[in-house]
């Protein structure tokens, strides 16, 4: 017997010649394999691959797929999973949009499965289906009222008590690490993790049954985030969100370059926008440690309030803090006739600037150098600075800053200070890179402040940020700071780049520098190609449509690309509505005959009954402190069971009436997010506190198990599903 490695496809097929018994007669890994995951099938397409060869292309025999539909088996479109052990990983979300847009808008081939015949795919239905977790598939979150389960009741006196025992963030901490004791590090790396689980009925819970009429397989599937900041991103964003594809030229333009790839997008189209719109608001302001000019406050209460704020901080005019001489915001405004038309500075002076620091008696940061620069790249100011304390590190690498230099200086922070108090007008914006900052150093409040860190968002959201180095590189393919970490950086040079990123914001508009200038909505993709039967787009220039159905507004954000969107109430209505997408109005009143090429829906009575709904918005969630658990929310078993068996019974009804040849996707975004949200409001409260109170005062400390519990509670919501198959 040959003792050849052997495929994991061979042993799904059944090969129990040399897949059930190992070289020397005895039960071998594959046959084990195959006893745990039930009873040998075929993936899907290969049954059609073998009548095929079997019985000869021309006869053109019908046999009956997953879900009881007819297929020819010539080029009948049909997926074939990649062989398993080519896997390391769990597939995202990203994956999941790659094979949808492979079967519809002919995009490249994805490389976790494959796709026979893809060119005879003719449409395209992804449901949305948070709430529902792999724990349901394997009997870890009980779908089914046992003997040993609490009746309804019971549940009652139980939540009651654990909302008494969770009354403390301490406790939250112990039911973080308690419930996710499996979701270590290493869990992300086996397996089990992250291979395909093939669905087999007769091992699912009763509600779940149906899930293997329609599907092969559960796909463990990770959601967008970033584990290092414990952060989830929009699981809808990252399926209907797709990168704009590159021409060739681009590609080879790429090819070999270090650093950040251009951000040339050559169907961009530019919309002028005047700089005023892109001051920061108060809360912006406030969110990225600004502190507020006495003309941000609305009302004399809040003013108060921000001046007893900054004066527990010492940031007062004793502690040698100084306001721009600005009464109130409107101030600013520039009447219409004296701005020049097509005037991206709206009338206002636009000054950019840059300081350099060091560290002086106390390690506190003190200002050594300022570069201010107009609108037109001329050099309003540039002076070294001596601090009033004693120096103890030049930090000469960052700020090209050294002894010589600052030798003969005789200029102080109160002089510069008193400058700036002549310059700065109430019609002046400040332009510049984390000018929070900056103006700490100068010790000195501006209410107009346009910030290029803020301006052009980070590539994986806030609250990180991109440097100066990498934006200029990135988007005005200007080399900067190349003394970095030897002779320090320049702040002229540094100011100069700042400007000339807010000039190209202004000229291309508020979405440059977004993701919509590397990405599109899958709409705007399907536009672009031709329909089923052409070879190009329609005269009226509309290739591919789509539909979104959803509960609530769906006609906003996403709704807005897509062709038309269907408003729901309830799930039994989303059925209806991807019914009426698929095949369009019998009249063709709305949505023509025939339907549409792209359906989207949200299904939401499982999320909404865990009390999961909205919670997508993990950087949002309001809560007012450690009780807001909502374990008084936690459904009975028999209700979640009830739910769960309604919302798949409506995934079945959807997957039966879709015509042939239909992608079906099915994705649930993340795994429960709700712990989560409560770490990530703790880690809030804590830091507010901690700038204000001393360590013994705080209501909220934050230390290693806390940040270890929050890392682990994103990796639990970072873990959902999805299940695809072609009808």
């Amino acid at each position: 017997m040959s003792r050849k490695k052997r495929k994991h496809s061979q042993y799904v097929a059944g090969d129990e010649t040399d897949a059930t018994v190992g070289a020397h007669g005895t039960a071998g890994v594959g046959s084990t394999l195959a006893h745990l995951q039930g009873p040998p099938q075929e993936p899907q397409g290969i049954q059609d691959q073998n009548i095929q060869a079997e019985d000869g292309a021309e006869h053109a025999w019908t046999m009956i797929g997953k879900g009881g539909k007819k297929r020819k088996t010539n080029n009948y479109p049909g997926l074939v999973y990649a062989d398993l052990h080519k896997q390391n990983s769990s597939i995202k979300i990203s994956d999941l949009q790659s094979l949808l847009l492979y079967c519809i808008a002919n995009g490249p081939s994805p490389q976790w499965v494959s796709v026979r015949h893809h060119f005879g795919v003719k449409k395209a239905v992804v449901l949305f289906v948070p709430g529902l977790e792999r724990g349901m598939f394997d009997g870890e979150i009980a779908l089914k009222v046992s003997s040993n389960t609490l009746q309804d009741g019971e549940l009652g006196d139980k939540a009651a008590s654990q909302s008494k025992e969770q009354a403390s963030w301490e406790s939250v901490i112990s039911s973080v690490a308690t419930s996710q004791a499996d979701v270590t590090p290493q869990t992300s790396t086996s397996p089990d993790s992250y291979l395909p689980v093939r669905l087999v009925a007769d091992s699912l819970p009763e509600p779940l049954k149906p899930f293997a009429e329609c599907f092969e397989h559960l796909w463990p599937v990770k959601a967008p985030g970033d584990d290092k900041f414990a952060r989830v991103f929009s699981p809808l964003h990252q399926m209907l969100n797709a990168q704009v594809p590159k021409s060739q030229e681009e590609k080879d333009a790429e090819k070999g370059k270090r650093g950040a790839k251009s951000a040339n997008n050559q169907s961009w189209q530019n919309k002028r926008t005047q700089i005023k719109e892109f001051i920061l608001s108060k809360d912006e302001l406030r969110e990225n440690d600004y502190v507020l000019h006495p003309a941000c406050c609305n009302t004399k209460d809040e003013e108060a309030a921000e001046a007893k704020r900054r004066e527990e901080v010492k940031q007062t005019l004793a502690d040698g803090w100084v306001n721009t001489n600005i009464i109130d915001l409107k101030s600013g405004d520039v009447p219409d006739q004296e701005v020049e038309q097509g005037s991206l500075t709206a009338g206002r002076t636009v000054l950019a600037m840059d300081c350099e620091m060091c560290k002086v008696d106390g390690d506190d940061a003190a200002l050594t150098r300022i570069s201010l620069i107009d609108w037109d790249g001329e050099i309003v100011m540039d002076e070294l600075v001596k601090p009033d304390k004693p120096i103890i590190d030049y930090l000469t690498p960052f700020s090209g800053i050294t002894a010589e230099k600052l030798g003969p200086i005789t200029t102080t922070l109160a002089d510069i200070q008193k400058r700036l108090l002549d310059i700065l007008t109430p019609r002046t914006i400040l332009v510049g890179h984390s000018l929070d900052s900056d103006l700490a150093a100068l010790k000195i409040t501006h209410p107009f402040i346009v910030d290029t860190s803020i301006l052009y968002q980070h590539p994986r959201g806030p609250p990180l940020k991109s440097s100066l180095k990498w934006l200029a590189q990135k988007y005005l393919g200007r080399e900067i700071q190349k003394g970095h970490g030897t002779l320090g950086h320049d702040s002229v040079e540094d100011s100069r780049a700042c400007l000339d990123l807010v000039k190209m914001k202004c000229e291309k508009g508020p979405e440059w520098g977004s993701s919509a200038s590397t990405s599109e909505t899958i709409f705007k993709r399907l536009s672009r190609t031709p329909r089923a039967g052409n070879t190009v787009v329609g005269d009226d220039g509309r290739g591919k449509i789509g539909v979104i159905v959803d509960h609530g507004a769906p006609d906003k954000n996403f709704g807005q690309m897509a062709t038309f969107s269907i408003r729901c109430d309830t799930d039994a209505e989303i059925v209806a509505g991807v019914k009426r997408a698929v095949f369009g109005d019998a009249d063709g009143a709305v949505i023509p005959g025939g339907g549409v090429d792209f359906t989207w829906a949200r299904m939401r009575e499982v999320e909404t009954l865990r009390g999961w709904k909205n919670n997508h918005r993990y950087d949002q969630i309001q809560m007012e402190g450690p009780s807001k658990t909502n374990v008084d929310d936690e459904p009975s078993v028999s209700d979640l069971a009830a739910t769960v068996t309604s919302t798949v019974s409506h995934i079945r009804e959807v997957h039966a009436s879709l015509p042939p040849c239909t992608l079906l996707v099915v994705y649930t975004g993340t795994g429960d997010p709700r712990d989560l949200a409560r770490l990530q409001q703790m880690q809030r409260t804590f830091k507010k506190e901690y700038k204000v109170k001393n360590w013994d005062e705080l209501s909220v400390k934050w230390t290693d198990t806390e940040e270890q519990a929050l890392k682990r509670a994103c990796r639990k919501a970072r873990q959902g599903l999805g299940f695809v198959t072609i009808t």
